[in-house]
């Protein structure tokens, strides 16, 4: 820490030494510069920044394509498939193919996405809400943090007390 020097004397400063002058903060009220080795600060930080990057959770996308006429049973598996994907940490692109006159039932698919996603309600939220693409309604379901999952078992143990007390008082 030498305090406020010429800026003349921090480059003689820095020669000296065999290093460089190096300007940390620009700021025009209160410029910051530094004598160190700029190639092994230069070094010192890409290799912070590959190990961020390398520390990084990959997120990946899985696809569910359900169709509005899509049955029951047929609907239950899809909804598994995508509870496996949230469990893995995945995100979930939930896709509906409009076909022909299917074009004039929009409205459907929006109910049936908003069942879909119901139906994933305790393993992920709503990422990004339905969006008509083209012919392709997509909706994307993120998974739920530890956090969130703890907090949705308490309102569920909640919801199930409040219906055990209903149940009592009705008999």
């Amino acid at each position: 820490m030498q305090g406020v020097v010429d800026i003349e004397k921090a480059q003689d400063m820095a020669y000296h030494q065999g290093l460089d002058l190096v300007l940390v903060s620009d700021n025009p009220q209160n410029p910051v510069a530094r004598i160190m080795d700029y190639s092994k600060f230069q070094f010192e930080q890409s290799k912070r920044e590959r190990e961020a990057r390398k520390n990084q959770k990959k997120i990946n996308v899985k696809e569910v394509q359900i169709k509005l006429t899509t049955e029951e049973h047929d609907f239950n598996v899809k909804a598994r498939n995508a509870h496996r994907f949230l469990k893995n940490e995945d995100r979930v692109k939930v896709v509906i193919r409009f076909r022909g006159r299917e074009m004039a039932y929009q409205n459907q698919g929006y109910e049936v996405m908003e069942q879909f996603a119901k139906a994933c309600e305790g393993l992920g939220k709503v990422d990004r809400p339905p969006l008509m693409e083209g012919r392709h309604m997509v909706m994307y379901l993120a998974p739920l943090s530890e956090k969130e999952k703890k907090e949705f078992a308490a309102s569920q143990k909640e919801d199930q007390e409040v219906l055990a007390a209903d149940e009592e008082a009705k008999q």
